[in-house]
């Protein structure tokens, strides 16, 4: 038995009842060049993801970096890249048998899942987690043109291309982009739920920004801006040292996960979201559940997830969405925020495994 999958799992499992239909439990593969100890959105996406699709009596078997020998990603230590993996994922396919594999990420692992899959014409889905071009031309200039066009080459053989938002699918489709379908993202509201502030020796108001530090996050954008009170920052990320060089009044409390997360979202009186070139940002459903307003730039990702005036106030004058934010309703902030689940989230990307079967 390959590591971590049970091939022992009845090959005709089980169907399920949902509101309308009866669906067959699928055996599905899910292939990741993100995974833990990795904090970031499309890590928190497939977690709470398999999760779900495992309550609903789905199997799950995951292709992850765990499970190979790998090397740092260039400026990105954190990331772990797999080493020569074709051999062991197509292996790793073989033994489990799926009946949908999903390819996450256009990492490694993706390209030898892909190549596999195509190999031996097997259906796939894949998904559009993060605008690499958009990234990649933040570190190095590479032209967009080149890196959109290597993404519709590795998207373009799939079933289906999962996309978190209206926006983001309105901008691929421009691009040339086809087979786009929509799967949307959820929030623990348990976790991530309302608290009292907590009086602190600091200048309120607290405005805070929990992240990835690296340069696509556009943190600087936020740190300058010339606000009341205190800035906080949750994360870590190669762009940390510098930018505690640069701005020390800020403060930098490093990675924080589950209650203690929530802690910080709950002390602050706005989270601000400085980044460009994000496709969802999950970031901002985690604040507005525990009643926290965003502030934003309206553009991809923020369009989408914030209610102008509602939840948060997007604006191109950062500074003044910001310090409009501070007169909503926190209780209308959190209200609205609990429409979204993972639960809902897990059977649209169900639904889409399903109709890429057809």
């Amino acid at each position: 038995m390959e590591a971590g999958i049970d091939l022992s799992v009845a090959r005709s499992p089980p169907a399920y009842a949902t509101a309308t239909r009866v669906v067959r439990a699928l055996r599905i593969l899910v292939v990741s060049d993100a995974w833990s100890p990795q904090i970031n959105g499309v890590v928190v996406t497939l977690h709470n993801t398999i999760r779900e699709l495992e309550r609903m009596g789905h199997t799950v078997a995951t292709v992850t970096p765990d499970r190979f020998r790998t090397i740092p990603c260039p400026t990105y230590p954190e990331i772990r890249l797999a080493l020569l993996p074709d051999d062991k994922v197509g292996r790793h396919i073989e033994a489990f048998a799926p009946d949908a594999i999903h390819i996450a990420t256009e990492g490694p692992l993706g390209l030898a899942a892909r190549r596999h899959a195509l190999r031996t014409r097997r259906r796939f889905t894949t998904a559009y987690h993060t605008q690499f071009p958009e990234y990649v031309h933040a570190r190095c200039r590479l032209p967009l043109r080149v890196s959109y066009r290597w993404m519709r080459w590795f998207h373009a053989p799939a079933a289906a291309l999962m996309v978190a938002t209206p926006d983001i699918e309105r901008r691929l489709a421009a691009r040339g982009f086809a087979n786009l379908v929509r799967w949307s993202r959820g929030v623990d509201t348990e976790l991530f739920r309302p608290g009292p502030h907590v009086v602190l020796d600091i200048p309120r108001p607290i405005f805070l920004y929990a992240g990835r530090v690296a340069v696509e996050k556009n943190i600087d954008a936020f740190l300058a801006l010339d606000l009341p009170g205190t800035k906080w920052v949750v994360g870590d990320g190669p762009a940390r040292p510098e930018l505690e060089r640069r701005f020390p009044g800020a403060v930098f409390f490093g990675m924080k996960t589950g209650e203690e997360l929530a802690w910080h979202y709950r002390q602050a009186d706005v989270f601000v979201f400085p980044s460009r070139t994000d496709t969802f940002g999950l970031v901002m459903l985690e604040a507005m559940a525990c009643g926290t307003p965003v502030a934003a730039y309206p553009v991809t990702g923020p369009v989408d997830v914030v209610r102008h005036n509602v939840t948060g106030i997007l604006d191109e004058d950062l500074r003044a969405a910001a310090l409009a934010a501070l007169d909503l309703s926190r209780d209308v902030v959190r209200a609205h925020a609990v429409e979204s689940s993972w639960g809902r989230a897990t059977r649209q990307f169900v639904d889409n495994l399903h109709a890429a079967d057809g």
